[in-house]
């Protein structure tokens, strides 16, 4: 079985955004789809190990910016490659601003932003889907929403692997977001630790 083949599902990459006891915290998804339009519904899945997660499971509450092919790597970086258990990752963002609900959302590299209130959710395993009705929403820009074949072709930079060297090591190297596993073999649970990605999206590398 090949599990890259999910690869092939078209779906497009946003920024979530929640806020629960005056932090302010973003991730990026690749889940989130119109379910029902009376009432305007959405749904979106987000992976359990984000911090986000736990705040939009608390509070029920979020924003969701919708990436557009405008947005650069750096937002992948600062919301996807890093944990808000960490860092505070709007401190430097130099592009978002406050919705009507209080949450930040994207001012650039994003088309538009939904703001909403979780109404159900499902338990998925790795995942927790949410079921949302909208409670805001405008356009930001008439740019073309961005794919996550888009980002892959166009936006994340291409890793370049070393020349093999006698003695060299060899790595495993996420195919998300380039995090890099030093061993002969990968265990089979592994779970890449900046974008939760499990060991099936890793190459192997030697250095």
């Amino acid at each position: 079985m090949n599990s890259k083949a999910m690869f092939k599902l078209s779906y497009g990459l946003f920024m979530l955004s929640a806020f629960k006891d005056g932090k302010h915290n973003g991730c990026i998804t690749n889940t989130a789809i119109q379910v029902a339009n009376t009432p305007d519904r959405i749904a979106f899945a987000v992976n359990k190990g984000n911090l986000t997660h736990d705040m939009v499971k608390d509070t029920g509450i979020f924003s969701l910016s919708i990436l557009s092919e405008k947005v650069t790597f750096s937002t992948f970086q600062r919301f996807g490659f890093q944990s808000g258990r960490d860092v505070d990752k709007f401190e430097g963002c130099p592009n978002y601003t406050k919705g009507k609900n209080g949450l930040y959302h994207l001012t650039e590299g994003a088309n538009a932003v939904i703001e909403g209130k979780v109404v159900d959710q499902m338990d998925l395993g790795s995942h927790t889907l949410f079921i949302a009705e909208i409670t805001d929403m405008e356009v930001l820009s008439e740019d073309p929403s961005v794919t996550y074949s888009y980002y892959q072709d166009n936006i994340k930079p291409k890793p370049q692997a070393a020349p093999a060297q006698a003695g060299g090591k060899t790595v495993w190297r996420c195919s998300v977001c380039g995090y890099e596993y030093e061993g002969e073999e990968i265990p089979a649970d592994y779970i890449c630790p900046l974008c939760k990605h499990p060991a099936s999206d890793f190459d192997k590398i030697v250095k």
